[in-house]
């Protein structure tokens, strides 16, 4: 049996236009620390809303809502990432840090600035599932129960995933 996407309702439009408005900024924040584009994140943000639009009736508990969309955004930058990394093995696409000015602190130092380099460029990288565990637990300050939440994964391999990054994190650093 194939399935086939429903049509949006009549009101989904304005509730679409509403949703967009009231995240947009959230999804593109919470996506901006997993990936390290600007385009990118506007290509996730998109893809999120476009995904929102057929779920627009499974959506009617706003609580849930906010949840709804940390997950999907997190597999679609997981899916982004694992297909850049793809990319990037057969040089069709160059990796950059561009998000850098995204995350920097007012007033940063250069060598504040040339830290962030170092680790954005060590989380590149470094492999799609470490990588979104560590950006969840330490640059969206979620707890390791919530990480093992949002990526569908058991609470010991959430913290795995999260010491594995942070080993490779100090390794590369430490070496540089």
């Amino acid at each position: 049996m194939v399935r086939t996407a429903r049509p949006p309702s009549a009101g989904s439009h304005n509730r679409l236009g509403e949703l967009y408005e009231q995240y947009a900024r959230f999804v593109a924040s919470f996506a901006s620390r997993m990936l390290t584009r600007p385009d990118d994140v506007e290509d996730v943000v998109q893809d999120v809303f476009l995904l929102a639009v057929r779920k627009l009736d499974d959506l009617e508990d706003k609580s849930k809502v906010r949840g709804w969309l940390k997950t999907v955004t997190i597999r679609l930058a997981g899916h982004l990432l694992r297909l850049k990394r793809v990319r990037a093995r057969f040089g069709i696409e160059q990796t950059t840090s561009a998000v850098e000015d995204m995350l920097v602190a007012p007033g940063a130092t250069p060598e504040d600035r040339a830290s962030l380099r170092e680790l954005l460029s060590v989380l590149e990288r470094m492999p799609t599932d470490l990588r979104i565990a560590w950006s969840l637990r330490y640059m969206h300050e979620e707890t390791v129960e919530s990480v093992a939440e949002l990526t569908r994964c058991s609470l010991a391999t959430a913290k795995r995933r999260i010491a594995a990054a942070q080993r490779i994190i100090d390794q590369e650093l430490s070496d540089a």
